[in-house]
């Protein structure tokens, strides 16, 4: 039970890869994480979320819309996982605004006791706020490589990256070796 008493969220939408997000949702709990699928609701009490894979149904229920800073602290993790999930979590309404899931992962970013966790696709995410990768080694999937290069970002051809506070991984079929690394480094112990 190497994580005990942290607290990881991950956010979510449609068309996510089912097999890294069970994977996680066992997993993390499995070293006794407690975890949070986050998402917008659109003023919905829950939503269910389709697969890309299988259209498997998963229910969400929690927002990172609306936040405070103090219940953002109580997360020691972040993941932005691959799929699709992270080009539905850029819509916003406003094209002169950035999207939601865009400000809340810079509100994360500028939390460096919150580990972040950027996986194949989900570095899209980062598309409206490239100042939070840029001159920062990580890797993405291969079709992102320009794309992070672009950010400004230094392109590492590993399948998993660890910068300071940012893990990234290379595709939804290395979750596990991403989720490996992210369990190592909650598990140290905190100076």
């Amino acid at each position: 039970m190497k994580l005990t008493g942290k607290k990881i969220g991950i956010l979510f939408e449609a068309d996510f890869f089912e097999n890294e997000i069970f994977y996680y949702k066992f997993r993390f709990p499995e070293e006794g994480a407690e975890i949070h699928f986050l998402s917008r609701l659109w003023g919905q009490p829950r939503l269910t979320f389709l697969g890309h894979e299988y259209r498997a149904p998963m229910e969400c229920w929690e927002s990172f819309e609306n936040m405070s800073d103090e219940e953002l602290r109580s997360y020691d993790a972040i993941i932005v996982p691959s799929g699709m999930v992270s080009d539905r979590l850029r819509y916003t309404e406003d094209v002169e605004k950035i999207p939601p899931a865009t400000e809340f992962l810079k509100r994360a970013f500028a939390e460096k006791s919150i580990l972040k966790g950027i996986i194949c696709h989900g570095l899209w995410l980062v598309a409206p706020a490239t100042e939070l990768v840029k001159g920062r080694p990580l890797v993405c999937h291969n079709n992102l490589i320009g794309d992070a290069k672009a950010y400004g970002a230094i392109y590492t051809n590993q399948d998993v990256v660890v910068d300071g506070d940012l893990v990234t991984g290379r595709s939804g079929g290395h979750a596990h070796l991403f989720a490996k690394k992210i369990i190592e480094i909650l598990s140290e112990p905190t100076q």
